[in-house]
């Protein structure tokens, strides 16, 4: 299936891995639907974390999608071709 608009499933990747994604669906979204609970550390104890209030409030879901840091999974839409990555700590964009 491809990214074209039509209700078809959009190609990502998360971490180096190919996934796929509905429409109109969120990175978090995304992550929670594969299970994952966490996808973020932090920067002085490298704790995991994950979404918290999962309405862009609390700030504990971070990513980095296509190489800038600091963008909230629960109100990222995907689209085609995305790029998300853990992040670690404070990152500076690429």
């Amino acid at each position: 299936m491809n990214g074209n608009g039509n209700g078809s499933l959009l190609r990502v990747r998360v971490d180096g891995e190919e996934r796929h994604a509905f429409p109109g669906q969120t990175v978090a979204g995304l992550l929670l639907a594969e299970g994952r609970v966490s996808w973020r550390t932090t920067r002085g104890e490298g704790r995991p974390r994950g979404v918290f209030c999962g309405i862009g409030v609390c700030f504990d879901c971070l990513v980095v999608v296509n190489g800038v840091p600091d963008v909230r999974a629960c109100r990222r839409l995907l689209a085609e071709g995305d790029e998300v990555r853990t992040q670690h700590g404070a990152e500076l964009p690429s």
